[in-house]
């Protein structure tokens, strides 16, 4: 398509005189020939010629939106001030110049226009309500923005009564709860009842929630069909890449290849493909960045493609026309992720692997990639893509830059004695049965403290105001102000021992401390993010440190605490086994990777791609949804398969349902 602009003297011939619907289809058109160029300068024109019209102000906020999206600002921001002053009860015009003013950073203004427009809201209608949620929305973001979360979520709470069928309010209104450290973190309402607040949460939310594995997957499955949806057509054919004999053409899918927590496990796997064997395709979808470490990705790729300003249409079609032979999704359900795009099925074999910890519960995840302590053989029947294996799931980042400047414990307010213990996850994964085991240990260990990251100030208080009830000084909680990488895991050596959370426990945090030579002990569950930490604590050879129940976990914790010097030994199997461990060794983990990629294209040229299970999670759905998930800890369920199969009969007698390849398979029961 072309981006010419036409003449300004044939655009202003064409629209100094149309009508504003006109005008409208007009713009439509230049936009759907690819002239971006020219549907602004027919607005323009249009504005300058009829500057007394009635609708100008109308015209005026569409300008401002084609300005918006082309990246010029002020000009948009110039616009939506004129449209303000020319129909002071326009509300969109103040919802939109507050997002403009917020993306320029200037936080006051924003919320002085979504409050102007808030105040002018006093009639009840339809249309009042659709921009007063609106308002309250863009302002909770805006203040969440800001640390001031506890008014944030008064307000997603306002926006919340106006209309429950939110489903991303609901979503924002979760993790922030998890982020704060409100327990419970579901807290239903007269009109907002707790089913709506499940149904609306995200899985990524799910994933910290609960280690309830069948629940997420059912979760998974309604976010998909309601928050993704199904595209009225997709791609069926792949020529370019079935027709294509050299290396496979391997396309990541990121908005996270720059300075993120992915990004950093990421670092060197594209620049150790074989090239015999791949070619390296990256399509990245994230904010505008050009980080060092994103400039390196757009080094060591073969190919990099920004997309971000591509539709989904026509990100897909630029997939294809690329013959990419296996497109891997590295967000998932995550911030920025492109899955409507997706859904496209861009490439004939499409994998999920580390942006997301969990089952994509999707009908074009072919493969997730996960390894054998992450997902065991019995556990499959917890996800909807086949399962395939590393030998450890997650890369890890070799050149972690440290800084020289390695601070004393006084420095970092630590106390030169006694045991430290810590845990850099953030805030969100904070459960509330992680905690008090927490200060369980605390409890039995005199002297000693826990470290942990800084967050906004009212979760520190919060979580500190809880220690305290629980009889534990809420000085002996010492939080780490967040810093540079580089003088993080400068840090990391002063703790004694890392305290992973469950159910969602770390990642990219258990690598950077054990890199650091700190201890990690763990809690597997059942569900995939309660289980990594697991796999990566054994591949840096510490097995031993994978605890089964929570009581064991306590224990141990409580043991190290008394006899610090027990550690000693545990430290220095770090030291001397990270040159030589599974969990540093990327070479093997990438030729893992080309292994995999090879297996799986093989399967697709053969006609046996798998494809994924997705029956009866409407109905596992609804039993998970039953379960009260706060009130008792699933993961300490023994018997956790009879506890669903129990339900799953029940529901079957109210209201059958056929067998599934998953629990319900008998056919006494679900005949």
């Amino acid at each position: 398509m072309s981006n010419d602009v036409l003449s300004p003297a044939l655009i202003q011939a064409m629209v100094g005189h149309m009508s504003v619907p006109d005008l409208i289809r007009a713009a439509e058109t230049f936009k759907n020939s690819g002239q971006a160029a020219s549907v602004e300068a027919a607005y323009a024109a249009w504005i300058g010629a009829n500057p007394a019209d009635g609708l100008l102000y109308a015209v005026l906020f569409n300008y401002s939106v084609v300005l918006s999206d082309a990246g010029k600002l002020e000009a948009a921001q110039q616009c939506l001030e004129q449209a303000v002053g020319l129909a002071p009860d326009f509300m969109p015009a103040y919802i939109n110049l507050g997002r403009i003013y917020e993306r320029q950073g200037k936080i006051g203004p924003a919320i002085v226009q979504w409050s102007a427009a808030l105040a002018k809201m006093a009639a009840i209608t339809g249309t009042a309500v659709a921009h007063k949620t609106t308002a309250l929305n863009q302002s909770a973001r805006t203040l969440e923005a800001v640390n001031q979360d506890e008014t944030a979520e008064a307000m997603l709470r306002e926006s919340l009564e106006l209309d429950r069928s939110q489903r991303e309010v609901v979503q924002h209104l979760v993790a922030l709860r998890q982020r704060q450290g409100e327990w419970p973190v579901l807290v239903a309402s007269e009109r907002v009842d707790r089913s709506v607040l499940l149904k609306g949460m995200s899985p990524l939310s799910a994933a910290a929630y609960t280690d309830d594995p069948l629940w997420q997957l059912a979760l998974a499955d309604h976010y998909n069909k309601c928050d993704v949806g199904t595209p009225a057509e997709a791609l069926t054919d792949w020529p370019l890449a079935r027709d294509h004999n050299g290396p496979l053409r391997i396309g990541y899918l990121s908005s996270d290849l720059r300075e993120h927590a992915v990004g950093y496990l990421m670092t060197e796997i594209l620049g150790l493909h074989e090239r015999s064997q791949v070619e390296v395709f990256v399509y990245y979808c994230g904010i505008e960045a050009q980080d060092a470490l994103q400039q390196h990705f757009q080094q060591t790729a073969d190919h990099w493609v920004a997309i971000s300003g591509l539709d989904d249409a026509a990100a897909a079609r630029r997939i294809a026309q690329d013959g990419i032979q296996i497109l891997v999704d590295l967000n998932g359900y995550t911030r920025d992720a492109r899955l409507q795009l997706v859904a496209l099925h861009p490439a004939p074999v499409i994998v999920n692997w580390l942006g997301y910890p969990g089952t994509m519960a999707s009908p074009y995840h072919h493969y997730l990639i996960a390894d054998d302590w992450i997902i065991p053989q019995t556990h499959e029947v917890y996800y909807s893509e086949k399962v395939v294996r590393l030998p450890c799931y997650q890369p890890s980042n070799r050149t972690r830059s440290v800084a020289a400047d390695r601070p004393s414990r006084s420095e970092a307010g630590l106390p030169e004695e006694g045991m430290v213990y810590c845990c850099f996850n953030g805030s969100h994964k904070i459960h509330r049965f992680t905690f008090d085991r927490w200060l369980k240990i605390l409890a039995s260990v005199p002297g000693s403290v826990l470290w942990l990251l800084a967050s906004a100030e009212s979760t520190a208080k919060r979580l500190r105001e809880y220690a305290a009830q629980q009889g534990i000084d809420p000085q002996r909680l010492v939080f780490a102000e967040k810093a540079a990488n580089p003088v993080h895991l400068a840090r990391y050596p002063l703790a004694d021992l890392f305290l992973d959370t469950t159910p969602y426990g770390a990642h990219t945090t258990a690598s950077d401390a054990l890199w650091s030579g700190v201890p990690v002990l763990t809690l597997s569950g059942r569900s995939f993010a309660s289980r990594v930490c697991g796999s990566l604590v054994r591949a840096a050879g510490l097995e031993e440190l994978i605890c089964a129940t929570a009581q064991e976990y306590v224990e141990r914790a409580v043991a190290f605490g008394k006899d610090r010097a027990s550690l000693a030994p545990l430290r220095e199997r770090l030291r001397s086994g990270r040159e030589s461990c599974l969990l540093f060794d990327m070479p093997q983990l990438v030729r893992g990777l080309e292994a995999l990629y090879q297996d799986m294209w093989r399967a697709c040229k053969q006609g046996e791609l798998p494809r994924p299970d997705l029956a009866n999670l409407d109905v596992y759905l609804e039993i998970g949804n039953q379960a009260d998930h706060e009130g008792s800890e699933v993961q300490g369920r023994a018997d956790y398969h009879g506890w669903w199969l129990e339900r799953l009969a029940a529901r079957h007698r109210l209201r059958p349902f056929p067998p599934d390849r998953r629990l319900a398979t008998d056919p006494a029961l679900f005949a």
